[in-house]
């Protein structure tokens, strides 16, 4: 199965806002073939699709301006510029302050991938409220996601089933079951979604957001990129080293990193998150429920997980919580340190055999809403990623790398270990060993790394900024928890992201916030 692992906590929006039908599809190319002079329709936004989660229109900004929607075709295939066209659907809150200090559009991608942009921007917006005052805020679902020739798989009641199967088998007839249903999600895949499988790598996106930047008007592209989005920043940087305004990376990816050495870096950051909100739970004055010392709390985690595997208990009637969905939920709330109450009243209901809330929160990841409708957000993701790395692995791979997974994280080490057969038979074959984010002649790039952040662990921002080159990366450290620094409202972070995005102001290299 995929490594839920891999999708920004952003997911947890995505499950609140599904309801209206995919748009989808290909059209023939334009008529004169050049892109870069089509105009955008803005009209108000309409209700999100069931592809980008479903849910309400977004509403109005606090001072009452409309979010507005429109539509860039861009090619199918950037190798036939003048053939077929997909569509791609962007959201934008025009600038508030004078027109005479606006700087132009700033980009957001807010990661997975697979997460739309469309109703990530929204629910984010008030967050960058200062940005605003001299940028454009404009995010898009990129191509294979939401609106944007959406990867379609399964159905709901095929993920449902999906999700609720054994991700971590002890013996050869489990091992069997995982491997054949992973190749089942993949033929579901290339059955329902041929035409854009082959085109939905990053840098397809990223040569997607160059064309963005010149219909915006824009002759640099101002972009903020937020784990797997400072991928595809990295990416574009590469591309397009001369058109990079001034851009931040923040929750960064390891580019010098194949999916094995991800995954493994993952166990370790979501064990530690693990270890820290185990410590911060029996450190409190008043007494932990879910243990009385930090390796209590963790025994008693992997004590359920072993019953579940054996007997699941009753989750939101009539699915049941399973081990799987229990290891998903508990990731799930190791995003963010806002999401540790519900992780402890999780795990307090559980003991009591009340599944529910880490259901909830294993749905959140998994793009699910109360009515069972999914998001594309796993389709796309696996079609991303397969699509971007080289490298298939084997059964015999994954049991022979198994005890360094282990040793990295007792409770996630198999899962994540076992996610890496994913792409094993994926139909397109993947682009390259890791992502060239070389990025000379570029403009600085602010990169910010976390130090407590699970998904995207702290090195990752090191070996981004060396993989950019000598001058573009500049590297910012924030001693926190959580996927991500901008949105922990850390002062000392948000004075320098805004101080360079809004002034220019580069902040000295190796500034650490805490």
């Amino acid at each position: 199965m995929p490594n839920p692992f891999r999708i920004r906590a952003a997911a947890v929006l995505a499950s609140a806002v599904l309801l209206s039908s995919l748009l989808a599809g290909c059209s023939h190319g334009s008529k004169d073939g050049d892109l870069t002079g089509q105009k955008l329709d803005w009209e108000d936004c309409p209700a999100p699709s069931e592809a980008e989660g479903g849910g309400s229109a977004p509403s109005p900004l606090p001072d009452g301006t409309q979010w507005q929607c429109a539509t860039l075709k861009a090619p199918l295939d950037w190798s036939e510029p003048k053939g077929d066209t997909i569509g791609l659907a962007l959201i934008r809150a025009r600038a508030s302050g004078a027109a005479s200090k606006r700087i132009g559009s700033l980009v957001f991608n807010f990661g997975g991938p697979g997460g739309s942009g469309v109703t990530a921007l929204p629910a984010f917006g008030e967050d960058y409220a200062k940005l605003r005052t001299r940028y454009d805020l404009v995010s898009f679902d990129p191509r294979g996601v939401g609106r944007s020739a959406p990867v379609e798989c399964e159905s709901d009641a095929q993920l449902d089933e999906y999700f609720q199967q054994d991700a971590t088998p002890d013996d050869s007839t489990e091992r069997t079951q995982l491997l054949n249903r992973a190749k089942q999600f993949n033929a579901a895949c290339e059955k329902h979604s041929k035409k854009i499988l082959p085109h939905v790598r990053t840098t397809d996106a990223a040569r997607d957001m160059d064309l963005m930047r010149q219909v915006l008007g824009d002759a640099k592209l101002h972009y903020f990129g937020i784990s797997y989005g400072t991928e595809l920043g990295g990416v574009y940087a590469h591309l397009f080293p001369r058109n990079v305004g001034r851009a931040v990376l923040d929750a960064v990816v390891d580019p010098s990193q194949n999916p094995e050495q991800s995954s493994l870096g993952q166990a370790k950051g979501f064990q530690l998150a693990l270890d820290n909100f185990a410590e911060d739970c029996t450190s409190k004055t008043t007494d932990c429920p879910i243990g009385d010392t930090p390796q209590d709390v963790k025994d008693r985690i992997a004590r359920l997980l072993k019953d579940l595997e054996r007997k699941p208990i009753p989750g939101i009637l009539p699915r049941e919580l399973t081990q799987t969905a229990a290891t998903n939920g508990i990731a799930q709330s190791l995003y963010s340190k806002d999401f540790w109450e519900y992780l402890t009243e999780g795990l307090q209901q559980a003991y009591e055999g009340d599944g529910k809330i880490l259901l909830l929160l294993s749905d959140s990841m998994n793009g699910r809403d109360q009515n069972g409708e999914y998001s594309n957000i796993t389709a796309a993701n696996v079609a991303i990623n397969c699509s971007d790395e080289k490298q298939r692995y084997s059964a015999a791979y994954v049991e022979q790398k198994l005890p360094d997974f282990r040793a990295a994280s007792a409770l996630f080490g198999d899962y994540l270990a076992w996610g890496l057969v994913t792409c094993t038979d994926w139909a397109v074959p993947g682009a390259a060993d890791h992502p060239d984010v070389r990025a000379p002649g570029s403009a600085p790039i602010l990169v910010v790394g976390n130090t407590g952040d699970p998904a995207t662990p702290y090195e990752g921002a090191k070996k981004m900024v060396d993989a950019l080159g000598k001058g573009v990366g500049v590297e910012l450290t924030y001693k926190g928890q959580g996927h991500g620094a901008y949105d922990s409202k850390n002062k000392c972070v948000q004075d320098a992201v805004n101080g360079y995005l809004l002034d220019g102001k580069v902040p000295a290299a190796g500034t650490v916030c805490s």
